[in-house]
């Protein structure tokens, strides 16, 4: 009977999730981006869609809200992903996450923003059960 160990493929994956956290450890952002990012939390999922016509039309009847999306095209991408972070926690989709890193922000700036987010949120949600 032959004997095949299989702890070695859990060394090696051991070893690359050592390597992400260590990257994510290292992955900073500057004060504006953190900024964005606690902005961000005050913002509606609905402020990531583009209005309708008829959004457009009751704008232009009642007067329009402020328009929350960013100027500059990297800080959008960044407000986006804390935008879905706030609201969906991890599930964010696949084409948000490229767009992200497009716009010139690493993998591990996005899990430093998430884990930042998911930590606030809990914290948030913990005060709330104690109170």
């Amino acid at each position: 009977m032959a004997y095949l160990d299989l702890t070695q493929s859990y060394d090696i994956g051991a070893v690359v999730a050592g390597k992400a956290m260590a990257d994510a450890d290292t992955a900073t952002l500057s004060p504006l981006e953190w900024s964005v990012v606690a902005l961000a939390q005050r913002d509606r999922l609905s402020s990531l869609n583009k209005p309708g016509r008829v959004a457009l039309a009751m704008g232009r009847l009642f007067g329009s809200r402020p328009n929350p999306e960013l100027a500059d095209a990297k800080l959008e991408a960044l407000r986006r992903i804390a935008v879905l972070a706030w609201h969906r926690g991890y599930a964010i989709a696949s084409h948000e996450i490229r767009a992200f890193k497009a716009a010139g922000f690493t993998l591990a700036q996005y899990e430093l923003v998430l884990a930042s987010i998911s930590r606030s949120r809990n914290a948030r949600n913990n005060q709330r059960a104690h109170v």
